[in-house]
């Protein structure tokens, strides 16, 4: 009940952070502020009431923004882990990179690095050899 709770304010608060309202809220506050310098005399106190609050803040932003990437990142890996096992050619062994050692994971990088060089190259050549469909369309 509590984390249910706890994902749905988060889901909810880093929606609400990136709207357009929010952004005209925080500079509202900041305009606020910084029109009530003068009559602080922009002293020690006033400087420390907008570092406080932004401190506040962004500590407390910084877990409910986690807590909501962790949850975006999951279900992606659960989508692309779908189509994976659903392709008939598919590199199964691709269902679950997140958890295999770094220098296997690095591995499996360079292989697939290759076989784009190796894609670009074939496209390159093809285009060399091969007028594209707009030019044979003009020639005939």
């Amino acid at each position: 009940m509590i984390r249910r709770s706890f994902a749905r304010i988060a889901a909810t608060t880093a929606r609400m952070s990136g709207s357009l309202g929010a952004f005209v809220t925080a500079l509202g506050v900041i305009i606020t502020w910084a029109a009530c310098g003068p009559a602080f005399h922009f002293n020690d106190t006033w400087q420390l009431v907008v570092n406080t609050g932004t401190t506040i803040v962004t500590f407390l932003m910084v877990f409910l923004i986690q807590h909501t990437q962790n949850a975006d990142t999951a279900a992606l890996h659960i989508k692309l882990d779908e189509l994976i096992r659903v392709s008939k050619d598919a590199n199964q062994e691709l269902l679950n990179l997140e958890s295999m050692e770094p220098a296997h994971l690095e591995e499996i990088r360079q292989r697939y690095e290759a076989l784009a060089k190796t894609a670009a190259d074939i496209k390159c050549k093809k285009e060399r050899c091969m007028p594209c469909d707009a030019d044979a369309a003009a020639e005939a």
